[in-house]
């Protein structure tokens, strides 16, 4: 019966039988190493010439790496490692000899890594960063049913975009032109006028011609939406949900986040702590008078522009939290945020980034919606984008239009922050990029 190697600490002195691969061999007179994984975990099998017969001592003392095969032994702690666990190999059968291995044990790039992705990701820090990825994803779909919400899925391939369409990807649909979706969220608002609170989570595509650390051509977005939620509630809720997947990570992903040498002072912190909430001004303000950013002048421009890396990165450093972003000037903001005017006669949008901390950036985008039929309209027609193609979301105001809220979460950001790795190519198991379609 097959056993599996993340299950070896309730296995000590019990006979398995594994299955799996040889990520790294050595040899050494009457003994072998095989340092095997089977996708659960990692392991050393060592296999003592005396202990097996013929067939067994041959297939390990010549293995290659990557070579598939069959170890049965006894589970037992290692001698020097706590709460680490070895086999006592018995037999060792082989499924497959792998031809010489071209990711080696010496340093490659990570063009050549990625070149070589389907090989990459067996070694052991893809692996950690992917079942993390696995571990969000999972909690995310959990948070939002023990919330209420069912999941909604909306088309990939729409007839026009919730942002701007020069950063979309063009496709023929039937001799019509549509677009790969960019979010999921117009769909989701009416998909809260029939469920009251729904989420989708699936692959979005951004034609932004960027070559940072920071994008990706396809990549994963959760959207939520939710009906009666104002911008309070709605931040309300996204903390909740981030210090949900925290929680979830630091306690079913501690082999993962020691493989990845992750410090997780700060993750653990803010399960417990409230995140901070700055407006837009108070966090221009605040980067200003500490001078936390470098800048020779600080023009009207300054007051009314988006927040810039450098500044998501100080604001992240300073708090060692995450940090809400609110009330944005509406003019940089999108169509269907709802507006207001604050003191200074400044017309904002009630609206919010999540910055993470670590050089995290923004991971979530979320507004309160407008609902009134006219406003909404009107600034479809201020904005100059085709009315028609529009009706339909329009239709969401016309019937029943209640006060709503929603977000939307970056997946590959997210896990980029949470595993502290350097670029989101790292966080998706085939990253499309301005330059990467293969493989």
């Amino acid at each position: 019966m097959q056993s599996f190697i993340k299950d070896f600490s309730t296995l000590i002195g019990q006979a398995v039988t594994i299955q799996g691969w040889a990520y790294n061999v050595r040899s050494s007179g009457s003994i072998a190493f095989l340092q095997m994984r089977d996708g659960s975990g990692f392991t050393q099998a060592v296999v003592v010439k005396s202990n097996v017969d013929e067939v067994s001592w041959a297939v390990a003392s010549s293995a290659t790496i990557e070579s598939s095969m069959i170890v049965t032994g006894m589970v037992t702690k290692h001698p020097k490692q706590e709460g680490v666990y070895e086999l006592q190999a018995t037999q060792v059968e082989l499924i497959q000899r792998a031809e010489e291995y071209p990711i080696g044990k010496k340093e490659h790039g990570p063009d050549f890594l990625f070149d070589n992705r389907d090989l990459y990701l067996r070694s052991k820090t893809p692996w950690a960063v992917l079942r993390i990825r696995d571990r969000v994803y999972f909690s995310i779909e959990q948070f939002f049913h023990e919330q209420g919400f069912i999941r909604f899925d909306t088309p990939i391939i729409q007839p026009t975009s919730c942002e701007d369409t020069t950063q979309l990807f063009t496709v023929n649909y039937y001799d019509t032109p549509g677009y790969l979706s960019q979010s999921g969220q117009l769909y989701g608002e009416a998909g809260i006028m029939s469920f009251g609170k729904v989420y989708d989570f699936g692959p979005v595509f951004r034609a932004e011609k960027s070559k940072t650390r920071h994008h990706l051509s396809e990549l994963w977005m959760m959207d939520a939406e939710m009906a009666f939620f104002d911008q309070a509630m709605n931040m309300d809720l996204q903390e909740k949900m981030i210090k949900r997947i925290v929680k979830d990570l630091l306690g079913q992903c501690v082999e993962e986040l020691k493989i990845l040498e992750r410090d997780t002072t700060i993750l653990q912190r803010l399960v417990h702590e409230p995140f901070v909430r700055l407006t837009h001004a108070e966090a221009k303000k605040i980067l200003k008078e500490e001078n936390l950013i470098t800048k020779e002048t600080f023009d009207d421009t300054y007051w009314q522009d988006d927040m810039s890396t450098e500044e998501e990165i100080a604001l992240g450093n300073k708090f060692q939290l995450p940090v809400f972003v609110q009330d944005y000037p509406a003019e940089i903001k999108s169509f269907y945020m709802k507006r207001f005017t604050d003191k200074d006669g400044v017309v904002r949008a009630r609206c919010a980034d999540l910055i993470a901390p670590e050089e995290g950036r923004e991971i979530i985008g979320g507004s309160q919606r407008e609902e009134d039929y006219e406003l909404l309209k009107k600034e479809i027609i201020d904005r100059h984008y085709p009315l028609q193609q529009y009706e339909w979301y329009l239709n969401t105001r016309k019937y029943g239009s209640v006060m709503h809220s929603g977000f939307g979460l970056g997946l590959e950001r997210t896990v980029r922050w949470l595993c502290g790795v350097h670029h989101v190519r790292e966080t998706i198991p085939f990253p499309r990029l301005l330059n990467r379609m293969e493989p």
